[in-house]
């Protein structure tokens, strides 16, 4: 259990939290939201241990194991990616090398009949025990398996981690996270990182976790797939819902509604008082009844009401030109770096005013293509442009494009025309920059500032065709649902890469999914083709996908986990192998002595000396011991051999 009790935190005169409290305990898992700004990273990081309150505690119960996977953080690791997810495993590792070293003492001591050599072989059979309870033989395939369900492929397992991209990394840290199985997990946005199959993969995972979950999102469908309680910060408070995301939300309206009744009321009751006070201020015979109204008004526990202004921001792209009815059109496109083909002999028609999803797994192609569609890289075969096409395009770089020494304000004045000139700051406020925010220069912006600013600058602009690549990694859900209705209405040509699957519900009427180095087309919405590929987890593509490039073949250990592991596993097998073959030499020795000792007890007169008795009681225990660690060595034999 994790208890946070009256947490305060203040950032000079501004207080973040306000004395907030609730429990999170195994079987919980919570979604925290609220909207940009009202605390969550920093909740996280107090439950996290990284950061302290100025007032409050924050307990945890004895030996309490928490995995933080945050939004952005340093890898320093350069080994390859399954030597860095092994040690997820550390306590175990340990414990193995510790059987191996018993085990090798055992082998070369030959004082049967010792203590200390007792002790040894009990010893060796609790670490063995251990080992086979917490997993220890199934700690490779269980690798395999993680890896794989959050995108990476069997050739990427002997790839050092430097070659991979932050995104990549951070899968990396989640698979370490997930593979350690703490007692509570702190995810912060891991979606951001994940493409629509690998989110289901964790979707399934989590809702099955036997701890707790605390988790930061903006993707709903991902909440209500996952969550059970939602938690949610606002204007320094949190109120504690024990529903799923939707169900929070009907919850929440309701809850708004009865704050506004009760704001209202107390506004009312305000206004009258200041009028009493106003009225009679300077009549000395109600002195006492104005300083006691004054008093009441001072003593008020004003009452605030978040409201979103979602309903009152209908953002309209510019009017743009009227494109040809063929948007674009491509035949036999081919597209490789180096060696590695990536597209293949690729077929795309989209007309005027169709809203295309394109998806699959990430590294099949998606941005590739989006690039060659822009002109931004090489190909071979045809592509081209309709008439009259003014193409705008947003890409996770797309901040590297402006201007560093122009203010946020300066950026979207410099590209706006039109009527819509009138309602730039309302566009800025959409994408959460307001106040003083719209003076800052960009080059002190973070990159979800810069990325919500170039989402904003292309707004601004009268395009027919839009190209976005990921548009809402750095959205929280009111900027999103803007964004949303705002492309609801465009009436140009959208192509939009995307994980979010609610986002897409709705917006899209195609869907284009990327595997094998084609494409293949869906009509229909984002839900409607996961329906049609009949599959409760995308990552049936995947798998789907690997048989059919592979046929019936069975990938072997070294495809898995590289040459240097098969070795190592080739040695332990060795190791292990022999272990037996001792025990059973052993085993069959003392087998034997016993026999010839059986022979002399059946006949008591043959017993001269009574210390045959104890030796033969010795021989026996140190036998059933000997038996154990047999059966035990056998076992762990067995497992590497089915590894």
């Amino acid at each position: 259990m994790i208890s946070i009790d009256n947490i305060t935190v203040r950032f000079g005169a501004f207080t973040l939290f306000d004395r907030i409290s609730f429990q999170l305990n195994k079987g919980d898992r919570a979604g925290l939201v609220g909207r940009n700004g009202a605390g969550k990273t920093t909740l996280l990081n107090l439950i996290a241990g990284l950061q302290k309150p100025d007032e409050g505690v924050v307990v945890g119960s004895d030996g309490l194991d928490i995995g933080y996977l945050p939004q952005q953080m340093k890898h320093s690791g350069t080994s390859s990616l399954y030597n860095e997810t092994m040690k997820a495993f550390a306590h175990i590792l340990r414990m193995e090398h510790k059987i191996e070293s018993i085990s090798h003492e055992l082998a070369e001591r030959t004082d049967y009949e010792s203590d200390s050599y007792m002790k040894l072989i009990q010893q060796l059979s609790t670490l063995n025990e251990r080992f086979e309870m917490e997993g220890g033989n199934a700690i490779h395939a269980d690798i395999e398996q993680t890896l794989v369900g959050l995108g990476f492929t069997s050739g990427d397992m002997k790839r050092p981690v430097t070659e991979f991209s932050g995104g990549w990394r951070m899968r990396m840290e989640l698979a370490k996270i997930l593979l350690r199985k703490p007692d509570f997990i702190l995810l912060d946005e891991p979606t951001n990182h994940l493409d629509i199959d690998s989110i289901q993969w964790l979707e399934n995972y989590l809702s099955t976790f036997n701890g707790g979950v605390l988790v930061i999102s903006h993707d709903r469908v991902f909440l209500d797939n996952v969550t059970n309680r939602t938690l949610d910060l606002t204007l320094g408070n949190l109120h504690d819902y024990k529903v799923g995301y939707s169900e929070y939300i009907r919850l929440k309206e309701e809850r708004i509604e009865h704050q506004m009744a009760s704001f209202q009321n107390q506004q009312k009751m305000i206004k009258d008082t200041e009028k009493f006070i106003e009225r009679f201020r300077y009549k000395a015979t109600k002195a006492v009844q104005v300083q006691s109204r004054i008093k009441q008004l001072s003593k008020i526990d004003r009452i605030e009401v978040e409201q979103d202004n979602t309903h009152d921001m209908n953002l309209r792209f510019p009017a743009a030109a009227r494109s040809g009815k063929l948007v674009i059109e491509a035949a036999g496109l081919c597209k490789s770096y180096g060696d590695h083909e990536v597209l293949k002999d690729v077929d795309l028609v989209i007309e005027r005013g169709e809203k295309v999803a394109f998806v699959g797994r990430n590294g099949e192609g998606k941005t590739t293509l989006l690039r060659m569609i822009i002109g931004a890289l090489d190909f071979q075969g045809m592509l081209k442009l309709g008439h009259n096409v003014e193409l705008g395009y947003f890409a996770q770089n797309q901040d590297e494009l402006m201007n560093e020494e122009r203010t946020v304000f300066e950026t979207v004045d410099a590209v706006a025309v039109g009527d819509i000139r009138t309602r730039m700051r309302d566009i800025l406020g959409a994408f959460l920059f307001s106040g003083e925010d719209v003076d800052k220069k960009v080059k002190v912006l973070s990159g979800g500032e810069r990325s919500r600013l170039a989402m904003a600058v292309m707004i601004l602009q009268p395009f027919n065709l839009l190209i976005l690549d990921e548009p809402t990694n750095h959205l929280d859900m009111r900027s999103k649902d803007i964004l949303k209705n705002a492309l609801l209405q465009f009436n140009g040509t959208l192509i939009v890469v995307s994980h979010d699957r609610e986002f897409l519900d709705g917006l899209v009427d195609k869907v284009y999914e990327f595997r094998n180095k084609g494409l293949k087309e869906y009509s229909g919405g984002i839900f409607e083709f996961l329906e049609k590929r009949k599959i409760s987890s995308i990552r049936e593509i995947e798998r789907k996908g690997k048989s059919e490039n592979r046929g019936s073949g069975k990938a072997n250990s070294t495809n898995r986990v590289g040459y240097q592991e098969m070795k190592e596993h080739e040695k332990k097998v060795r190791q292990a192998d022999k272990q037996v073959h001792t025990l059973e030499g052993r085993i069959n020795e003392l087998e034997q002595a016993l026999k010839a000792m059986d022979a002399i007890l059946s006949d008591p007169g043959k017993v001269k000396d009574p210390a045959v008795f104890t030796s033969y009681e010795e021989k026996r225990r140190l036998l059933d011991a000997l038996m154990l660690q047999w059966e035990s060595a056998s076992a762990h034999l067995e497992n590497l051999k089915g590894d």
